[in-house]
């Protein structure tokens, strides 16, 4: 492989402390074969981010993304401590840290979880008041059999992408500072580029997750829809990961337009929606389905494909008029 990517996530991966992170990146680099790119980077909620820890990570070349869902009451109402108290303080005083100077070069961005009681347009305006490079807008992990909150699975509405689309309108007017991975995907698509996140696209990134006990797991996203189901009952001492990612369930996972559901495959916007992500597609032990967010999708990428060929038609017709 030219290059992947190794991302330290959780939980809370900052609890693991220096020495294991440390020993952790140097071991990983040292065992691939030099011409091989490693991109090392670290997914925290930022409460224990210290300036010594920045600089072991600026050492390790470790690039950090930081976990928040918007302003002071967006983020803690779910973001608390045990003791009830929120965590936006913290997170703040994080972020005041890593977009020091000296530091800056270590930010990859923020990660946001949609929560539709919040006010899209203060959360992305919240976020954006960080400076970050990317901002990642994910949607809440459900399923059928479990739907996402706000969402009826049988309802025609489209509560996401209409919590999705003003800040979409708002960014796209904007000169762009910051990118928006999921919009910028979804146009990448529909001008025939690669997408650069899972969750939009036919073509993906293999994934494997292994867990602190050595197991090697599907992507832990599984774990929302039925007990057991990112197992593969392989571990890192048995075996290899070129034998975990022949795994059946993984495969499934990776077929391309051949893996999606009938409907998906006959849908006219399948190359850019991709089906969804895998786990929203679940319904009662079968994969086959569309994703449980198949509406808000449709609405999104429909409203996003209106606004550029707009304006690439638009620009194609001044060109034109300039040449003439």
């Amino acid at each position: 492989m030219p290059r992947f990517t190794v991302t330290l996530h959780g939980g809370e991966p900052l609890m693991a402390g220096a020495e294991l992170i440390e020993y952790t990146v140097t071991t990983i680099a040292a065992a691939v074969p030099p011409e091989t790119r490693v991109d090392f980077t670290i997914q925290t909620n930022g409460i224990l981010l210290t300036a010594d820890l920045l600089e072991l990570f600026d050492r390790l070349g470790l690039r950090v993304g930081v976990s928040l869902d918007g302003g002071r009451v967006a983020n803690d109402r779910h973001r608390r401590f045990s003791n009830g108290g929120g965590s936006y303080d913290k997170v703040r005083e994080a972020l005041t840290l890593i977009r020091q100077e000296r530091f800056a070069h270590l930010f990859s961005g923020l990660l946001c979880v949609v929560d539709l009681r919040n006010d899209p347009l203060d959360v992305y305006r919240d976020l954006v008041a960080f400076a970050p490079p990317r901002i990642d807008f994910l949607l809440p992990h459900g399923n059928w059999t479990t739907p996402p909150p706000g969402k009826e699975p049988a309802s025609p509405s489209t509560p996401y992408a209409d919590w999705l689309i003003p800040i979409f309108d708002l960014w796209y007017a904007e000169p762009q500072t910051v990118d928006i991975r999921l919009f910028s995907s979804i146009m990448a698509l529909l001008v025939g580029e690669p997408s650069r996140t899972e969750a939009v696209g036919l073509k993906r990134s293999a994934a494997l997750v292994v867990e602190t006990d050595g197991s090697i797991e599907q992507v832990d996203s599984l774990k929302t829809t039925a007990p057991d189901m990112a197992a593969t009952g392989f571990d890192i001492d048995t075996h290899t990961f070129d034998q975990a990612l022949a795994h059946p369930a993984i495969e499934a996972q990776y077929r391309g337009l051949s893996g999606l559901a009938p409907g998906c495959q006959r849908c006219p916007i399948v190359s850019v929606c991709g089906g969804g992500m895998y786990a929203h597609r679940y319904r009662d032990g079968d994969f086959l389905n569309p994703t449980v967010f198949c509406a808000d999708q449709l609405k999104l990428i429909q409203h996003i494909r209106r606004r550029l060929f707009a304006d690439l038609e638009a620009l194609r017709g001044s060109t034109a008029t300039t040449a003439g």
